[in-house]
């Protein structure tokens, strides 16, 4: 079993353009709203493969029943702490002529700590029956930073390995707590050691870092360079397919899905890139927020190509 941890949640409102103009006029060629967040998003694409998936956070009334609707169409389990209102909406502007993602993110609604010692009591309930336990994306306001590390060390012990895919301060103490593994993006990468990444050797450079840190394997999706992963003794790149990109919105959540499959499966390394990389391009594959296409990821893992760095 894979649980997923949505502490944030949205409704991702996805804009397509063409040759998008900062400051000028864009016109919209299609709209969609969809229920998303990483968790939500990682819980869904581990279903879509075909493992045991399950969903755990907070979720606000009003907008519940997107959710619902998206989870119970994946057939992806869930228990959610209630909350009041509505959750926040992110804007996804897609240039289609760029392959790219501009994106504008609310914060959310302030949760207090009687919730969040009720978030704790839940992922920990919940991490006794899994294999392994996802933390991902951001947190809304009230939570505080190391809230990470807080869920990370309530399950230690439990037989649960963590993932850990989150940015800044949440990121940094989140790995005190010594994860399973991580997975930032080159953005986060670079924010965290306060250096540009030119090269590979750059990347694998930073992703060592981590290991030494006490995290047993580092992933980095690259965007349109592709990803690297690393344990220390094997370090592995994976360029970007040739593929028509139609959105890159959940694909990072879709490589961590993959990876973390791989992962139950007793794959190794390399088997498990494999796996995170085809299921991150056939997300890339797949317009909006639908799922991925079994048949479509199936097809590239045999077109994923693997190097040692």
């Amino acid at each position: 079993m894979i649980t997923a941890v949505s502490l944030n949640p949205s409704i991702d409102r996805t804009l397509t353009v063409e040759n998008f103009t900062p400051g000028g006029l864009n016109r919209i060629l299609s709209r969609g709203d969809n229920a998303a967040g990483k968790g939500i998003n990682v819980a869904v694409t581990v279903s879509a493969l075909g493992l045991d998936a399950e969903c755990v956070g907070f979720m606000y009334r009003d907008s519940a029943p997107l959710f619902e609707k998206r989870l119970m169409l994946n057939s992806t389990p869930y228990e959610f702490i209630w909350c009041d209102g509505a959750v926040r909406t992110n804007i996804k502007v897609f240039d289609r002529s760029a392959g790219v993602v501009t994106e504008l993110n609310e914060s959310g609604k302030p949760i207090d700590e009687e919730k969040l010692s009720e978030m704790v009591e839940l992922v920990t309930r919940h991490a006794e029956g899994s294999d392994y336990l996802i933390l991902s994306g951001s947190m809304p306001p009230g939570c505080p930073s190391d809230f990470y590390r807080t869920l990370i060390g309530a399950v230690d012990g439990l037989g649960c390995r963590c993932v850990l895919d989150a940015d800044g301060e949440r990121l940094a103490l989140g790995l005190e707590a010594r994860p399973f593994m991580i997975k930032p993006n080159r953005a986060e990468l670079e924010a965290m050691t306060g250096s540009r990444m030119t090269s590979i050797q750059d990347v694998k450079a930073a992703a060592l870092k981590y290991i030494d840190m006490g995290v047993e394997v580092a992933a980095v999706s690259l965007g349109a360079e592709g990803a690297l992963i690393t344990d220390g003794a094997t370090t592995l790149y994976a360029p970007r397919m040739n593929i028509e990109v139609k959105g890159t919105v959940g694909a990072g959540d879709a490589m961590v899905a993959g990876l973390s499959a791989g992962f139950m499966g007793e794959l190794d390394l390399e088997e498990a890139f494999r796996m995170g990389v085809a299921c991150a391009s056939a997300r890339c594959m797949a317009e909006g927020h639908r799922g991925i296409d079994k048949t479509v990821y199936r097809a590239f893992l045999d077109m994923v190509k693997i190097e040692r760095v």
